[in-house]
């Protein structure tokens, strides 16, 4: 296998990268399998010696039947999890909604303060998938329904504003 005769044409290019790609491709496949092989091994507890000729479909049929049995066996629980992440930016949210709300005097202060109020009592349950918060590992618990706002105190009529 030799250069192409004319290098301007791609065609002949590719033609004769193709082969050397592929011997490429395939390297970097054996080795991934050899590291698999040796981490897959050492999971299960397994000498590499008694293994030494396995075939790569042996490595991914064990790698899918441990991955399988993970779950199975234990549930992660010193990983923070995402709920965790949730709250910790509800909160933040909260935190600044709350600065924003008294600097710009968007919102009266008494609807300002049960606005707050009510978010602070949504955040001590709130969780990313709809309130549903405990352990990942089991079936996930019904959903309380939302809480209701209590009734707005009325307006002042003799107060105008065009927004």
């Amino acid at each position: 296998m030799g250069l192409p005769r004319r290098a301007g044409d791609p065609a002949e290019l590719r033609k004769s990268l193709k082969p050397l790609l592929e011997k490429r491709r395939r390297a970097r496949i054996n080795e991934s399998l050899s590291q698999l092989k040796g981490l897959i091994l050492s999971l299960l507890g397994r000498e590499s010696s008694h293994f030494s000729k396995l075939e790569k479909a042996d490595i991914l049929e064990m790698t899918v039947r441990f991955l399988q049995e993970l779950p199975a066996s234990s549930c992660p629980t010193a990983a923070p999890t995402p709920s965790d992440s949730y709250r910790e930016g509800y909160r933040a949210c909260l935190a600044r909604l709350a600065r924003v709300l008294h600097t710009r005097r968007v919102l009266e202060p008494a609807v300002s303060a049960r606005l707050l109020e009510h978010l602070r009592r949504r955040a001590a349950s709130a969780t990313p998938d709809g309130g549903r918060g405990g352990n990942s590992c089991g079936p996930p618990a019904p959903s309380p329904p939302p809480a209701p706002l209590p009734p707005a105190p009325p307006r002042d009529p003799g107060l105008w504003r065009p927004w």
